[in-house]
């Protein structure tokens, strides 16, 4: 859209687009805030960036592996909290992740919106 790439925070979506060859990955980005944990399998958020038919994106979160009703369920209580940045604490079991949920409404009463942002990872 208009030469920037809008969106595209799901893992499933990510790796089908990847699986076409529409997306060129250009690696992870750690969280700009504390973060003292190494980026490994285990990790169910990660900070992206990513080529995506030609357009690059500098930087999307995006939640990795989590089921898409989690994501549903997640951005619906943001909406409903009615709140544009909702900072949440994210605990995997061997992570720790502090996030801002992204809300962002569309005619007072619609998700226009909604993404993850990394803010801190933390080894457990």
């Amino acid at each position: 859209k208009d030469g920037k790439v809008s969106g595209l925070h799901n893992w499933i979506q990510f790796y089908l687009e990847e699986k076409k060859g529409n997306i060129d990955y250009r690696g992870y980005i750690k969280p700009r805030g504390h973060s003292d944990a190494e980026t490994n399998s285990d990790d169910h958020v990660l900070t992206l960036q990513f080529d995506w038919n030609g357009v690059e994106k500098f930087v999307g979160t995006s939640f990795i592996g989590t089921s898409p009703e989690f994501e549903m369920a997640l951005h619906t209580t943001c909406f409903l909290l009615g709140e544009e940045d909702n900072p949440i604490t994210l605990n995997t079991g061997t992570d720790i992740f502090e996030l801002k949920i992204r809300c962002y409404k569309m005619a007072r009463d619609k998700i226009g919106t909604s993404f993850p942002e990394a803010t801190a990872h933390y080894e457990e």
